[in-house]
């Protein structure tokens, strides 16, 4: 049913709304919205979580994380002790923080805004007139003016006095949330500058960097142009290497060289890209701007084109090694990164789907951070892991590996990460 502007309760002006200490209800408890939930509860703020998947919200409701991140268990019991609450209900208040996850269409490169259109229209069935509605997720340049104002206004609500908006992209990477957090510099885009004011205020009860105040469509371009331009980074030394390869030259100590120039950093290759940033937000411009991201494109197909390229070279040194049973060859980590449980986008799972394509399996997997199993092949201890393959390929460089690398003594180590020292060792 829409509500009209006499069927909302609340109060008459912008400055009551605004003037006034109330609850906070954060929307989606994933990587983002957890971390944030629980750093407001910790820094005074009165703080319900909320999300739809109830298992999620029993195991944080029974005392228990939902993933592992160093410092997130300590901030959790923290805000426990500030009285912090889970649910799955939304709640009736004045500012509601929307962190919910923006997947991409692999169709047409465009932002698949349905998760937050739904935590939006969810909102607007409980929430009082003056309200505001902070989106976090990461979204595509216009997606507010696009998708989330229409469907406010078809609602019968009047943005700018029944509902206010502001955009505040998140900008922490699993890993290091609990520190950057605290100290990474936010960006606050809104209509009103009373309201990004305000919500500069809230942010700042924690964040101890600079908070910049702009619209709401410069915070869309800022947050996605900022994941672009590291791709970007990242693609060049990625295409390096393969030209380096081709040409039989050591692209690492090409890349330790150049660095040495002042005005030259040039990034590390890998094996691929992966997480809910770096590997998504580029597509959201190369989606909505195709006759323009000429370089984002490339970029993008760079980078995802690097699983196939570890898997070729793989190929060349089974080859080079004699290992002819492909059974024998082991991938150390399935995270996208070291030290965490995400595996969103990794490169490994990328790299097996390649080989599924192929109608290819049977390389074996270990991580020290996945506990459940969630491929083939997959093993929950290292020792036994290291004794049923003969090649190491590390995907991932997590700590466990470089504390013990000299279990890959006596193993042909394909290193992806550039951190095997060892004799017999290759490298992209």
């Amino acid at each position: 049913m829409k509500k009209t502007k006499n069927q909302l309760s609340g109060h008459s002006t912008l400055q009551e709304t605004l003037g006034r200490n109330k609850m906070i209800n954060v929307i989606g408890l994933g990587y983002i919205g957890l971390p944030t939930a629980l750093m407001l509860s910790t820094y005074g703020n009165e703080v319900v979580g909320t999300d739809s998947n109830v298992n999620l919200v029993n195991e944080l409701n029974a005392g228990r994380t939902t993933f592992k991140e160093e410092g997130l268990d300590a901030l959790f019991e923290e805000a426990i002790s500030k009285g912090i609450i889970f649910t799955t209900e939304y709640q009736k208040t004045d500012t509601y923080i929307v962190a919910v996850p923006t997947p991409y269409d692999k169709r047409n490169k465009k932002i698949d805004p349905a998760y937050v259109i739904a935590a939006v229209e969810n909102v607007l069935e409980v929430c009082p007139k003056g309200a505001c509605i902070v989106i976090e997720s990461t979204v595509s340049p216009g997606t507010i003016d696009r998708y989330i104002r229409p469907l406010i206004e078809s609602k019968n609500f009047i943005i700018g006095e029944d509902i206010h908006l502001v955009h505040a992209p998140e900008r922490i990477i699993p890993g290091n949330m609990v520190y950057e957090l605290l100290h990474n510099s936010r960006t606050i885009g809104a209509d009103n500058h009373e309201v990004a004011t305000q919500i500069k205020a809230l942010y700042s009860t924690f964040c101890q960097s600079e908070i910049v105040t702009t619209t709401i469509r410069t915070a869309e371009m800022t947050k996605v142009v900022e994941n672009t331009f590291r791709d970007i980074n990242i693609a060049y030394a990625n295409e390096l290497t393969k030209i380096c390869r081709r040409e039989g030259m050591d692209v690492y100590e090409i890349i330790r060289i150049a660095n040495k120039h002042p005005r030259v950093n040039i990034l590390s290759p890998g094996p691929g890209v992966g997480g809910h940033c770096i590997s998504v937000d580029p597509w959201f411009l190369v989606g909505d701007f195709p006759d323009l991201a000429n370089l984002i494109w490339q970029a993008r197909k760079i980078n995802d084109s690097m699983p196939e390229f570890v898997l070729e070279r793989i190929h060349h040194i089974m080859k080079d090694q004699s290992i002819t049973d492909v059974g024998r060859v082991g991938l150390y980590g399935l995270t996208y990164k070291e030290d965490v449980d995400d595996v969103r986008e990794s490169p490994t799972l990328q790299l097996l789907d390649c080989m599924t394509r192929h109608l290819s399996s049977g390389l074996k997997v270990y991580d020290p951070w996945v506990k459940r199993d969630i491929v083939a092949n997959q093993y929950h201890d290292f020792d036994a892991f290291l004794q049923d393959v003969d090649m190491v390929v590390i995907m991932v460089s997590h700590t466990e590996l470089r504390e013990n690398m000299t279990k890959l003594q006596n193993k042909v180590v394909l290193d992806t990460r550039k951190v095997c020292e060892l004799p017999n060792t290759y490298r992209l």
